[in-house]
């Protein structure tokens, strides 16, 4: 099957909320800041909105809101608490939780964000590009 038809199947934890990602994600990313760590929220993936497919579970998919200086919503299942990242943005590209691929997404993380952020314990092992906050362009 060509890549571009390639399915990517994902879930959460309980299998309440079920999605595809049509062909290729864009990229890999890790953040690192406080809220991302606590909410469970990365790694993450960038998929492109035509290429995304909710399967099931809509109705079950509760949001976060931000508290400034945030500004990205946070979604999880309501039912297992299942940290999906943000399925339900009308963005034409939005992040999804890495973790919540049944499947290869066939990306490799390109780099780290706010690792001023990082804890002391936490040791970065690849060689992605880091950034204090959001990555430069």
């Amino acid at each position: 099957m060509a890549n571009a038809d390639r399915k990517i199947s994902g879930s959460c934890c309980c299998g309440a909320v079920r999605f595809t990602v049509k062909g290729k994600p864009g990229m890999m990313g890790t953040c690192h800041c406080s809220r991302c760590r606590k909410l469970g929220a990365t790694p993450f993936v960038f998929v492109k909105r035509e290429q995304f497919e909710l399967v099931s579970g809509e109705a079950d998919i509760a949001c976060y809101q931000p508290v400034a200086p945030y500004t990205y919503v946070r979604s999880f299942c309501r039912l297992c608490g299942t940290a999906l990242g943000e399925p339900l943005s009308d963005e034409a590209s939005f992040p999804v939780n890495a973790h919540c691929f049944d499947e290869d997404p066939q990306v490799r993380n390109a780099f780290h964000e706010f690792v001023a952020e990082k804890p002391a314990w936490y040791e970065i092992c690849d060689s992605a590009r880091q950034f204090p906050g959001h990555p430069e362009t």
